[in-house]
């Protein structure tokens, strides 16, 4: 049996694998991230935090849906302080440590990517995409504010910045995003968030199924992957390979997996299935990844990453 090397790098930090978890289900707490440690994700990617510790928004707040689900958590974490105590450990169980972080103004995103770039962890994902807290606008669909928060963040440390950016939907927003990145020194962005703002009904209680903000939350899931496999292929064809891309939304399989590889990404980042099905998910989903791979008979992710063949 041929060997099948799933083996990959962002920004110069080798990953064993091509699979890793995605802030925001079960990566929390200590406990949590110690299950993702001894899974066969490639990395450990914490909870998106905020300067100081957040229950988040009022339950139910999370419902799964046929196709994925649907959410508004409000971002509840222990506050930055506890990951930045927790990242020796973290360390230690052998794999990067990815910290993802999403203060609500520049000047918290700058505090807490000074204190990780004084630390050991090996990238720093800035969440320019949270579409779950109240009277705030997405930075990602700021130009303006993602070229200020750029500019400030970039310059704070040594260690590579990457950006979890929000959907986009017209060739015109991927442009004017792809050029503003071009300026700053991102090594990679994480594409993409759930689609913030839609809503479930149930027609029998007459009423949204989550009751934050009305029920408007971000979609996930099954229901995402045309959108998640689109971004990553635009950000490809206007981005130089120097910017990594990790794709997210809709994998749940290895075939869903390989798709992204095709788009283009580096790697993927796994969130609802991981949320419904556990941490045995990266074990199924690299080996179906493998198998499939083998029957195409390519040994090593270059065989195919990028090599979408137009119709």
């Amino acid at each position: 049996m041929t060997t099948i090397d799933l083996s990959t790098q962002i920004a110069g930090i080798h990953l064993d694998s091509y699979l890793m978890n995605a802030s925001g289900p079960k990566c929390t707490t200590w406990d949590e991230l110690l299950v993702i440690g001894k899974s066969a994700s490639a990395a450990i990617v914490t909870k998106s935090c905020t300067l100081e510790f957040r229950e988040g928004n009022p339950e139910p707040r999370y419902s799964d849906l046929p196709l994925g689900s649907i959410q508004s958590m409000g971002l509840p974490n222990l506050g930055y302080k506890a990951y930045l105590e927790m990242v020796p450990e973290l360390k230690a169980l052998g794999k990067p440590v990815v910290v993802s972080i999403s203060g609500f103004s520049i000047e918290e995103n700058s505090e807490m990517v000074t204190a990780f770039q004084n630390s050991d962890v090996d990238l720093i994902e800035v969440n320019f995409s949270c579409p779950n807290i109240p009277g705030k606008a997405q930075v990602a669909y700021d130009f303006e504010q993602t070229e200020s928060a750029l500019a400030a963040l970039t310059k704070l440390g040594n260690k590579p910045i990457g950006i979890k950016l929000a959907p986009y939907f017209d060739m015109s927003h991927f442009i004017a995003i792809a050029n503003i990145i071009k300026k700053f020194p991102v090594k990679f962005i994480t594409c993409v968030n759930s689609i913030g703002n839609t809503l479930i009904i149930d027609p029998e209680t007459e009423q949204p199924i989550i009751k934050p903000k009305g029920g408007f939350g971000g979609l996930c899931g099954d229901y995402i992957k045309p959108i998640g496999l689109a971004n990553v292929r635009a950000f490809r064809e206007l981005l130089d390979d120097s910017v990594q891309i990790i794709g997210v939304g809709g994998i749940k399989n290895g075939t869903d997996a390989f798709e992204y590889l095709l788009a283009g990404a580096d790697a993927v980042q796994i969130a609802t299935c991981f949320e419904k099905e556990g941490a045995v998910c990266f074990a199924r989903i690299e080996n179906e990844l493998k198998a499939f791979m083998a029957k195409k008979g390519y040994n090593k992710l270059s065989d195919a990453k990028g090599k979408l063949k137009p119709l």
